[in-house]
């Protein structure tokens, strides 16, 4: 398992490695408002810098966004987020535990692991919505991740009623 090291952001809870500083964009979240359900509050559950929360809210979402503990907390009623890559095994786990719906962003690739294949290969309720394009993480300061990410994510779905079990963005 990779080395953490803590962080000194607002985000007083959680361990970041050091590939694990890249914010969402608000494209990202402005590309599936449609498949966001508007009658739910949603817990953005990785603070970040606070940016991703803001621009959910910004889009006419209830959000619940706060520097707390994913692994400790639970709030809200659907969880929409993008995070850390370096323990997604682990928040993958969680959210199965958690058993709400959510949406989460992360690396394409890890469709293949055993660990998905175990946690949802038998699940109707999994879902994938792929983007039109690769998605441009930004650096926890603000700044471009240079010449742009270099692999492409999906939306991880659970929960959420999509009409296929793959959604292709236009």
């Amino acid at each position: 398992m990779a080395q953490y090291r803590k962080k000194q952001t607002t985000d007083i809870s959680v361990n970041y490695a050091k590939d694990d500083e890249y914010m969402t964009p608000a494209s990202a979240w402005e590309n599936i408002k449609h498949l966001i359900p508007k009658d739910k509050i949603i817990w953005e559950c990785f603070y970040g810098d606070g940016t991703s929360g803001r621009n959910l809210e910004a889009l006419g979402f209830e959000v619940i966004h706060k520097p707390i503990d994913f692994f400790e907390e639970n709030e809200g009623e659907i969880l929409v987020s993008n995070p850390p890559f370096s323990i997604k095994r682990k928040v993958f786990t969680r959210l199965k535990e958690l058993n709400k719906p959510f949406i989460m962003i992360c690396p394409c690739a890890m469709l293949t692991t055993q660990y998905m294949r175990g946690l949802f290969a038998d699940d109707n309720d999994f879902q994938i919505v792929v983007p039109r394009k690769r998605i441009q993480f930004m650096k926890h300061d603000g700044a471009s991740a240079g010449a742009g990410c270099s692999f492409d994510c999906f939306y991880y779905c659970w929960k959420i009623g999509l009409e296929n079990q793959i959604t292709w963005l236009e």
